[in-house]
């Protein structure tokens, strides 16, 4: 089986991924020797665009799941709705411009520390 390519707002890849959890739920059903998480599953949606638009998204979604939305970005986190569905947990996240910009600086240092690393090992 070929994967097909993700493009985001294809109705094709939203189907194909409806399609694929139902089949891993009938297997999962199927075959009980199968393990499966006890703690359930996570499911995350990461809005794409300007903060404004992410936003938007997010509280668009949360009207969907009909649940509230959970504002951290003045704490420097991410703004987020969350629903759980049994063991499911299916959660949007805005990552505001300013988190991402500051995780990137923070990653600009890690091949100094990679190098590092190999020098005390050696």
């Amino acid at each position: 089986m070929t994967a097909q390519p993700i493009v985001p707002g294809d109705l094709f890849a939203r189907h194909q991924t409806i399609k694929g959890l139902r089949a891993l739920a009938d297997f999962l059903e199927a075959n009980p020797g199968v393990p499966v998480n006890p703690y359930g599953w996570d499911v995350s949606y990461y809005a794409r665009g300007t903060d404004e638009h992410q936003a938007t998204e997010v509280d668009r979604i949360a009207a969907l799941l009909d649940a509230l939305p959970v504002d951290e970005r003045d704490d420097g986190g991410h703004y987020t709705v969350t629903k759980t569905f049994g063991r499911i947990t299916y959660t949007a996240v805005h990552i505001p411009a300013r988190r991402r910009e500051a995780h990137e600086a923070l990653m600009s240092y890690a091949p100094v520390f990679e190098a590092a690393t190999r020098e005390e090992a050696a």
